[in-house]
């Protein structure tokens, strides 16, 4: 019986997306809340990454303590709370 042999593929450099300006002419509190939702998404991202699985070992302390690592301003109880539920709802 023949074994398959699995050759890895070549890893590619890793290159950042390029941003985008906002829409124009959309309230204050739009602007607020959209970028409130990328930072919880970033922070959920890590924390998964980084192992953090359940929302409950997930407090304020450390959320803010990976936003000092990934160089993000402290997130606010508000976002806290925005990370907690994608946590959450990933799994």
């Amino acid at each position: 019986m023949a074994v398959a042999t699995v050759t890895p593929l070549p890893l590619e450099p890793w290159t950042p997306l390029r941003k985008k300006p906002l829409p124009a002419g959309r309230p204050r509190e739009w602007y607020v809340s959209h970028n409130r939702r990328l930072k919880a998404m970033r922070l959920a991202i890590a924390l998964l990454d980084s192992g953090v699985y359940l929302a409950a070992r997930a407090d304020d302390r450390t959320i803010r303590a990976t936003a000092h690592e990934l160089g993000i301003h402290p997130p606010s109880a508000t976002t806290c709370r925005m990370v907690r539920a994608l946590i959450r709802s990933s799994l």
